[in-house]
């Protein structure tokens, strides 16, 4: 390490040089973590085309098909999804930048809107029961809650690695390995905020 490059006494350990670290082994490593993420994308986009085709073919099978009241939290909720996917853009640029206080600052108010999402989420799921929408009545409710239920495991997934990088950065520990994994994680959060995008006009219009 250069001598310009050395932490002052008692402060946070530098940033190293690059982005994602030096060397072959770093960007090696970088590769095989974002390969795997496209990986998750593609069983991601799988997983919600079948849920889809299912809700489309068990819609035309008959004539018990009732239309699911979507909660009004539901809306704010997609609100603050965005806005969480763009608070922690925001904190993956700044990282980008060097600029740790704030990369810090900024991812967490995105776990702080996250927590609000998931929060929103268990209201929508309890004012549907009690207006009477169950798994196991009304098909089009069935689907509501399996898909839902199935979006926010995976966005819970989302949600440890992003309180994981938030202690991490707390602790000054981002190095190259964690830097990959912050950007693995916004894309994550980025694309599982899409598919939610998608499966509340899925329902709006199908439901």
């Amino acid at each position: 390490m250069k001598t310009s490059e050395r932490a002052p006494a008692g402060g946070p350990p530098p940033f190293e040089s690059g982005w994602g670290g030096d060397g072959n082994r770093h960007g090696e490593s970088r590769r095989i973590a974002m390969t795997a993420m496209y990986v998750v994308f593609v069983y991601l986009v799988m997983t919600f085309a079948t849920f889809t085709s299912a809700m489309v073919v068990r819609r035309g099978l008959g004539s018990d098909w009732t239309t699911t009241p979507l909660p009004a939290v539901l809306w704010v909720n997609t609100v603050v999804l965005i806005a969480s996917s763009a608070v922690l853009e925001k904190a993956r640029r700044l990282l980008r930048a060097r600029q740790r206080s704030g990369f810090e600052k900024w991812w967490l108010a995105g776990v702080g809107l996250s927590v609000l999402f998931l929060a929103g989420q268990v209201l929508a799921w309890w004012q549907l029961r009690s207006a009477g929408v169950y798994l196991s009545g009304n098909p089009s409710g069935a689907f509501f809650y399996v898909i839902t239920v199935s979006h926010a495991v995976h966005l819970l997934g989302g949600f440890a690695a992003l309180v994981y990088l938030s202690w991490k950065a707390h602790r000054g520990e981002l190095g190259p390995a964690k830097r990959t994994a912050v950007d693995a994680s916004t894309l994550y959060w980025h694309f599982l905020g899409g598919i939610w995008v998608y499966v509340i006009v899925l329902f709006a219009i199908w439901g």
